[in-house]
């Protein structure tokens, strides 16, 4: 009996032994991805507009999320990557990158308001302080132009870290936006400390809003929790004219998402332009 028990198990590991290989291979193969395009400077930022929910509807400011890209050339989107790399060197050096690229852009045009998302294990890196300093030093006023983007799971980390980081950078003009606002696990008591400027609603909850009571339900209940604590609100994923007019009647401030337009490396400002330009 005890032998049959045993072959059992062996045979149980065994097979489960084919996809632990392969998730394994995988993550090992995205992480050196990601190395090498930070080792190689193939990374990019890919902007989307976040647009004003009531009029005159125009752009309150733009999303960088950070790409690599492969030995191909192509394009990769943070989450082919992300979660691999996030307790990793890489992910702090991709961080540090990701806001030089966003400050480098804001630069070169004086109107643009960016976020940036960052990770909480990023407070701290050296690295990243670095190009914050440099480019403060050379602009003080980009600070106020300039949206740090934090995620609830991140935040809640290391929730008295991040509360002192977002003290000292809100007293140099930097706004700090609380990123997939319900998706984690912030407490209240938490939050009454953080002081975020603005939440961003979590993109499940958003899509098909507009036929969904239940999601009805948790966004009215998100929004009422966010003003409370004077946060301008922005929902995230929005694809459908009846999602965007269900959600400006709830009060929300900002539309993101598809329906405005998708992330692109080519920069939105230039498109139109360009646009303006062969019209």
């Amino acid at each position: 009996m005890l032998q049959k028990r045993k072959m059992m198990s062996d045979v149980q590991v065994g097979a489960e032994n084919p996809l632990n290989v392969a998730v394994s291979g995988r993550d090992r193969s995205t992480l050196q991805m990601a190395t090498e395009a930070v080792k190689h400077k193939q990374c990019r930022l890919a902007y989307q507009p976040v647009m004003q929910a009531t009029p005159p509807h125009n752009t309150a400011f733009y999303e960088g999320f950070i790409r690599v890209l492969d030995e191909t050339g192509r394009v990769i989107p943070a989450r082919d990557f992300i979660q691999v790399v996030e307790n990793t060197e890489v992910g702090r050096q991709m961080d540090a990158i990701a806001l030089e690229i966003g400050l480098r852009t804001m630069v070169r045009n004086p109107t643009l308001r960016l976020s940036i998302n960052m990770s909480a294990r990023s407070i701290g890196y050296q690295r990243w302080m670095r190009v914050l300093d440099r480019f403060l030093k050379q602009d003080e006023t980009l600070g106020e132009r300039l949206i740090l983007e934090i995620s609830e799971t991140s935040a809640m980390t290391v929730p008295e870290l991040v509360i002192d980081f977002m003290d000292r950078l809100q007293d140099r003009g930097i706004a700090f936006a609380l990123d997939d606002f319900g998706a984690g696990s912030i407490s209240f008591r938490h939050f009454r400390d953080f002081f975020f400027d603005a939440a961003k609603i979590d993109g499940q909850f958003i899509r098909g809003i507009d036929t969904n009571r239940e999601n009805q339900s948790l966004v009215r209940a998100l929004v009422a929790v966010a003003k409370e604590f004077d946060m301008l609100v922005t929902a995230e994923s929005v694809e459908t004219v009846p999602e965007a007019e269900f959600l400006v009647s709830i009060g929300i401030d900002c539309l993101q998402g598809y329906l405005f337009g998708a992330p692109s490396v080519t920069p939105p400002w230039k498109q139109k332009d360009t646009a303006q330009a062969i019209a």
